[in-house]
């Protein structure tokens, strides 16, 4: 959270709550908002519905409505050619450390449950819990598991694969839990 928000963060309460980071359409070109034209094409295309206008009218993903099928269908749809397709997502799944329940010792599996790819894993820990380990080459950054997390604990950062450990753990996220 930024020590002073934006006058438009003021007016929306930014100041009492943390930001929730902005994640484009999938594969968006890196000139996404000079060539985004804000004509909903992508949103109303998307089957998962998880597209939805942000600030300013342009389209990002809401992963609490669910995950991205990867379909294509934002790109397709898009006349401007702001989304791209092909390519390795940019997104990676991480736990934030000390907030998950599962590591605070009470039973719950719900990120790992609908993970598709099955890259949510749990390692049994001293004391009966179950510690969740993201493995990041199995991660496809669909975002289900975001949407699934009773606790807001999981969320998307850029994929950056030279933080992974010898384990294959996220060593900025998943290592302190």
């Amino acid at each position: 959270m930024n020590a002073r928000p934006s006058r438009r963060g003021f007016l929306r309460g930014a100041w009492t709550r943390p930001e929730r980071p902005v994640h484009r359409p999938p594969r968006a070109h890196a000139a996404f908002l000079d060539r985004c034209t804000r004509c909903d094409a992508c949103l109303d295309a998307c089957p998962e519905g998880i597209l939805v206008a942000g600030d300013g009218g342009f389209p990002e993903m809401d992963f609490r409505r669910g995950g991205c099928s990867e379909c294509g269908a934002c790109a397709d749809a898009c006349p401007a050619g702001a989304i791209g397709t092909g390519g390795r997502r940019a997104l990676v799944a991480v736990i934030a450390a000390g907030t998950c329940l599962s590591a605070r010792g009470i039973t719950c599996r719900a990120c790992g449950d609908p993970c598709p790819e099955g890259a949510i894993r749990f390692r049994p820990r001293p004391g009966g819990r179950a510690e969740p380990w993201i493995d990041p080459a199995l991660c496809t950054g669909c975002g289900t598991c975001v949407g699934a997390c009773p606790a807001g604990t999981v969320h998307l950062e850029a994929r950056d694969d030279t933080t992974a450990d010898d384990n294959g753990r996220e060593a900025h996220a998943n290592g302190a839990l």
